[in-house]
């Protein structure tokens, strides 16, 4: 049976489900509507409201206080596991755009979280090789450019501990990735979402959230 029994995501019941969660904070809430206003439709980078609810929800969980994201944009998923993470824990950002970061690093300031994260303006795959290769990473928010979404994720669960969890997201890419001609970042997901299934060394499943979440867990 390959019936869904997901409803239509119509914008009342969008709104719906973000009124059933964790509200944003001002901040979190000012960084949306910035990114919104400043960067046009390239604010679609932006992962989804209910994703920072969700992410912070992950990081309480897991304890986590070793945190890597690939792809930080204008910062509002490092800002909601950034607010989530104990004293003492750390967050890596990963990106190439001082742009897009500075408006960042102005929220996580404002919201008294920069101290907490450590952001590196480089090829995300040079800042992970140079990591420590022993495995200490408690958490991964993987939300970069989807070509090199498998050599990501080969860097980093050699690099996470025995239960970590990597969240990848834009795995069901707008819904092409159920087509076997897709080529491009469609492609490359396609091609990510078979690695990642046939990957012994995590359990993972891939949701319907937003536009498709992929939950693994490092056994």
């Amino acid at each position: 049976m390959t019936d869904t029994k997901n409803p239509p995501l119509t914008p009342e019941l969008y709104a719906y489900v973000l009124d059933h969660n964790p509200p944003l904070d001002p901040v979190q809430r000012e960084l949306v509507e910035i990114t919104h206003a400043r960067f046009g439709d390239a604010a679609g980078m932006q992962s989804a409201q209910e994703q920072g609810p969700l992410l912070a929800f992950l990081v309480r969980l897991l304890g986590a206080r070793n945190i890597v994201e690939v792809g930080t944009f204008t910062g509002f998923s490092a800002l909601s596991m950034a607010q989530a993470l104990p004293a003492g824990g750390r967050l890596l950002a990963c990106d190439i755009s001082e742009e897009w970061t500075a408006v960042a690093r102005e929220a996580w300031a404002k919201a008294g979280v920069d101290d907490r994260i450590d952001l590196r303006i480089a090829p995300a795959l040079d800042t992970l090789r140079a990591l420590p290769q022993e495995p200490a990473i408690d958490l991964v928010y993987l939300d970069a450019d989807k070509e090199n979404y498998v050599a990501y994720w080969e860097e980093l669960v050699p690099r996470m501990r025995p239960g970590a969890v990597l969240a990848a997201d834009n795995t069901l890419f707008h819904g092409r990735v159920a087509d076997p001609a897709a080529g491009g970042a469609a492609g490359a997901i396609r091609r990510f979402n078979d690695h990642v299934a046939a990957d012994s060394r995590v359990e993972a499943l891939l949701l319907t959230v937003a536009d498709g979440l992929t939950l693994a867990r490092k056994r």
